[in-house]
């Protein structure tokens, strides 16, 4: 009787808040044991268009990144399904899911691009994005970070850290993204709790904080110990069909195994002293109250100082679970409520300046047939309202904005206003690109300009706005590139206009066209990254294009120091312009993946020139960059001094920049040139009857190996290899190992190439 009674409150109860706030609810079903339901009711979907503004305390902004089949889009599917946001579990396998919704993504069962969706969990709002996890796709994952306050890492825990998770993981280490990680696949023969913490531990140079033990192993693993409130979370399958919706929670007691008691004693024992290492209040704590018992210290007060040690960065809480066996999700999405931060505790200077003023930023564009483009805009403060006026600083203009949409992977939602501490989608903003700042008004940039510069006092020298930009997404070089040719004349618009729509989509993908030959090239991150490009020109663009052979993208440097001088002397109607210039390059360390090409002026020469000229100079070098002398490829490990530049007046920069450009071809000739190639990081687990037939054929890859790991039955294998031998390589992984071998590609550095294999590259470029 009190369990109907129970029921039929629990459902007025829902229908208040779906009326009002759509809060999460949950229920329990009363019996000697606790058995929580957190989840909707089961004909109950929750309904996006019940979404409200919550307060900023409330929001939790996060991204779920892993190496590449970690399970980061399963976990997101049962998130959603928990929250009561979708009506069936999605399969990665079936091509079902919510957030992998490109044809491509569910054709090969991989993420290709994030997308952001929206939901609430215990009366907190959680803006989720999943990242891919394949290397291609890194900059999907560095613009979901730039703009995200906390963020989930998967691991195998049959794997631990993989190749790819020092990638994602080092991202946010950059953007100093506070994490929680969760062990999933525990349902694994070779699932290890202790082989995944010290992989954190050494390869992440993380400090785990561990806060729940499984249950079982294999097969066999049922649920995990919550080592905060000593509570057991089991998740009986009573049949295949078990959505894993209600589990039981009840406290540990003496009847339970005895080494699982005390193992959970040790494990919790560990955590307070691990945590009291870590946080200075809660050591206060323990040595004032609970002296004699550390045991005794009240979960409540160990949960606050596991989410400062976790806000401060100096540890990583650790859950564990099995997505796909919708086991240990629930109390994951617990520890992002209650580890992760609100936007309010991510400090932004900005935040300071604009005060009230809009301030956002556009880190992704979509492009929609019906819409036009569609860009995600992370609100840093102020509000934001659709018809009405916003300012783009990097662009210097003014867009109107049409609709406000909040995203749900590829379903959106349209609102009447959005606040601070949010991820919106806006209808409107035409000009607008990644990593753009929008603000209310050109007026509220110069009075937040003006407030930054009272602070500092630097605003003069650096330019009425320099201060309040935000800081734009780092795009990767390309290290592909192909011909890209339209089936007729008649189709180059069309093409031209697909591949301008997804640049803009995507800044990893550069479009150039070649000089000589007039042809368009396509540059990109990898083959599979110029494989979905070329794919989704024939799917959302009809165009049956062709590809040229795919390429390396080679660079170069110089061999030794040398100098240059060059005057230009011309007359243009009635105006004579005369420039001479003196400079010198010299050959500088290599070893970064990024451009190390820099230029510089003597003291003397600096302090006589205009800035007008000093402009000029910088494009004639910067030009000079972008085109070696043996292949014309980009330069890198190159650094130029300017030593002398004499004008006449009235010679006008443009002729500056071309002295400059031919002085340094000059020099850059002299210099002597050498080709660099991009080598890559290969991560190889094979088991061990193949690791012979897998390190042949690297040798003939011009492979260098590594390191040889051990991995349960498996061998991982670590080596160097030049991209210019990785062609087709999983077709040939595949066919040496009967398919039982999995790797990973990572740009590791340029190195100069050999002078044999320079003189064949120099010789096939020239076409002899």
């Amino acid at each position: 009787m009190r369990v109907r009674a129970f029921h039929t409150f629990s459902r007025m109860i829902w229908g208040r808040y779906l009326i009002t706030a759509g809060l999460q609810s949950c229920r329990c079903r009363v019996s000697c044991q606790v058995k929580r339901h957190y989840s909707f009711l089961p004909d109950d979907v929750k309904s996006l268009r019940a979404v409200v503004n919550p307060d900023i305390s409330k929001i939790r902004n996060i991204g779920i990144m892993a190496h590449i089949d970690a399970g980061k889009t399963t976990t997101t599917e049962r998130m959603l399904y928990y929250s009561g946001y979708t009506r069936a579990l999605g399969d990665v396998d079936d091509g079902d899911t919510v957030t992998d919704f490109m044809a491509q993504e569910r054709e090969r069962g991989i993420t290709i691009q994030s997308a952001a969706v929206t939901f609430d969990w215990k009366s907190h709002r959680i803006n989720l994005i999943d990242t891919p996890g394949h290397v291609d796709f890194t900059l999907e994952v560095e613009r979901a970070l730039r703009v995200l306050d906390g963020a989930v890492a998967v691991f195998d825990a049959s794997a631990g850290v993989e190749a790819q998770t020092l990638t994602v993981w080092r991202q946010a280490e950059k953007h100093h993204v506070p994490c929680v990680c969760f062990l999933n696949k525990m349902d694994k023969p070779a699932a290890k709790l202790s082989f995944s913490i010290e992989s954190i531990r050494q390869k992440l140079k993380a400090n785990p904080v561990l806060l729940q033990i499984p249950l079982g192993s294999g097969k066999n693993f049922t649920g995990v110990v919550d080592l905060l409130t000593n509570q057991k979370l089991t998740w009986q399958q009573r049949s295949m069909g078990d959505d894993g919706r209600v589990f039981e929670s009840k406290p540990l007691d003496q009847s339970d195994d005895p080494e699982l008691l005390q193992e959970v004693s040790e494990a919790r024992a560990a955590l307070i002293e691990q945590v009291a290492d870590l946080d200075d209040e809660f050591a206060e704590l323990l040595l004032t109250d609970f002296s004699d018992n550390f045991d005794a210290v009240p979960s409540v007060k160990l949960q606050e100082a596991v989410r400062r040690v976790t806000l401060a960065r100096k540890g990583v809480p650790v859950l564990c679970g099995s997505s796909l066996r919708n086991k240990g999700v629930q109390p994951l999405l617990d520890a992002i409520v209650a580890y992760l931060p609100a936007p309010s505790e991510r400090h932004h200077d900005l935040v300071r300046w604009y005060k009230d003023d809009l301030c956002a930023l556009a880190f992704k564009v979509l492009h929609d047939k019906q819409r036009g483009p569609l860009v995600f805009l992370r609100i840093y403060s102020g509000t934001l309202k659709p018809q009405t006026a916003v300012h783009n600083i990097n662009r210097n203009n003014t867009e109107r904005m049409s609709r406000l949409l909040v995203p749900f992977a590829d379903q959106h939602v349209e609102i009447p206003s959005m606040t601070a501490g949010n991820i919106a989608l806006t209808v409107g903003l035409k000009q607008t690109v990644t990593g753009d700042t929008i603000v209310s008004s050109k007026a509220s940039a110069a009075a937040a300009a003006r407030r930054a510069q009272d602070d500092s006092g630097m605003g003069k020298k650096r330019g009425e706005h320099a201060a309040v930009v935000l800081s734009g997404v780092e795009v990767p070089d390309p290290v592909f590139f192909c011909t890209i040719e339209p089936p007729t004349m008649a189709k180059q618009a069309d093409l031209e206009n697909a591949l301008n729509c997804l640049q803009r989509e995507d800044p990893s993908l550069k479009v150039r066209v070649d000089p000589d030959s007039g042809q368009t090239v396509l540059c990109g991150m990898g083959e599979l990254h110029i494989e979905i490009i070329h794919d989704r020109i024939r799917r959302e663009y009809g165009i049956e294009t062709h590809l040229g052979p795919l390429q390396v993208a080679y660079r170069e440097t110089i061999l030794h120091e040398a100098s240059a001088t060059d005057t230009l002397d011309r007359t243009i109607g009635e105006r004579r312009h005369i420039v001479t210039v003196e400079l010198s390059v010299r050959p500088v360390d290599i070893s970064s993946t990024t451009d190390s090409c820099k230029s510089a002026f003597t003291e003397e020469d600096g302090e006589q020139l205009s800035q007008e000229i000093k402009d000029a100079v910088e494009n004639g070098v910067q030009s000079s960059y972008l085109q070696g002398p043996l292949l014309g490829y980009p330069l890198q490990g190159v650094s130029t001094l300017i030593q002398s530049v004499n004008t006449e007046p009235g010679t006008s920069p443009a002729m500056v920049s071309a002295c400059v450009s031919r002085c340094m071809l000059k020099a850059l000739r002299l210099a002597g040139g050498q080709v660099l190639e991009p080598v890559m990081s290969l991560e190889v687990t094979v088991e061990e009857e193949h690791l012979s037939s897998v390190l042949g054929d690297l040798a003939q890859r011009r492979g260098t190996v590594r390191d040889i790991q051990s991995r349960h039955d498996n061998k991982v294998l670590l080596a160097t290899v030049p991209l210019a031998e990785m062609m087709g390589y999983s077709t040939i992984l595949r066919t040496l190992t009967s398919g039982n071998a999995t790797f990973s590609l990572e740009l590791d550095t340029y190195e100069a190439m050999n002078p044999q294999d320079q003189n064949t590259l120099l010789k096939r470029m020239a076409g002899l």
